[in-house]
């Protein structure tokens, strides 16, 4: 029996690396039975005489869209013109990723596509994100990524025609992933990765997956959300149970007056808050 970690799977069909060998594995049929579907990223016990995955071993975290599993950081490819760049988007990926415990990333695509105006939006975009501990890279700045995420396993998502594809293969040619033109009349990309899949690049192990236009967070309560908010603790407000919304006397809802909470940040937080059922 080996051990080793799935790095990608084609109809039931997953690829295993083990001591720097890969092995193609099927489930053994106990699987289903346990309701249990091994993802992309996930260790395990194989029997690499027979190519059965026997077990699937304890995961640190977990994706569902993308579905993976024990990654160490997500990069959210976020392009900011065609498509459009989307605040609520970004912010709700920002929130998925840290309520599954992953580490986000921001990777900003198309700058160079930005005028003059757009340009300082863009800057004080990135730097406020930054200020809320979010590493922000840009697309052109690859050398700086990767000794960044040196060692780490990293799965991209993002909006569809972000430019997830392209980054990959402008790390690394030889991959040759697909990539599509972008529909201007849905202000979208095309969808191109069809399925999960991880490529090691320069001691990284990246994970490109296939794009969406759009995202909920249905399975979280409005206090899970508003925790992924994490820049939200640093401005107390008069009651401990306080949402942010109608409260009169909100420390947030002041510092957003007072620019010190981004107001696209704080408007995709109202609008994530109010789509919850009550």
């Amino acid at each position: 029996m080996l051990e080793g970690r799935i790095i990608k799977n084609i109809s039931n069909a997953y690829t295993i690396i083990s001591d720097d060998k890969k092995y193609v594995c099927t489930p053994r049929g106990k699987f289903r039975n346990q309701k249990i579907t091994p993802l992309v990223g996930d260790i395990c016990k194989f029997d690499a005489k027979n190519n059965y995955i026997l077990e699937i071993l304890p995961r640190k975290n977990e994706l569902e869209r993308p579905s993976i599993a024990n990654v160490d950081y997500a990069l959210l490819v976020t392009s900011m013109k065609n498509p459009s760049f989307s605040a609520l988007l970004l912010d709700k990926e920002i929130s998925s990723v840290i309520l599954a415990k992953i580490k986000p990333i921001i990777l900003f695509t198309k700058i160079d596509l930005l005028e003059n105006q757009e340009i300082i939006e863009y800057q004080n975009l990135k730097k406020y994100y930054e200020s809320i501990n979010i590493p922000c890279f840009e697309n052109k700045e690859p050398e700086k990524l990767l000794s960044f995420l040196k060692g780490a396993f990293v799965v991209l998502t993002g909006q569809t025609g972000a430019g997830k594809s392209t980054f990959l293969n402008k790390i690394n040619p030889e991959l040759n992933l697909k990539t599509d033109e972008i529909s201007f009349s849905l202000n979208r990309g095309k969808h191109t990765t069809r399925h999960t899949e991880m490529f090691e690049i320069s001691n990284v192990f990246f994970s490109d997956t296939p794009g969406f236009s759009s995202l909920e967070l249905t399975k979280y309560t409005k206090e899970e959300i508003e925790s992924s908010f994490k820049e939200f603790i640093n401005y107390p407000c008069q009651f401990k149970n306080c949402m942010h919304l109608k409260e009169e006397v909100c420390g947030v809802k002041k510092a957003v007056e007072e620019k010190e909470i981004l107001k696209s940040r704080y408007e995709s937080y109202q609008k994530m808050i109010n789509s919850k059922s009550n």
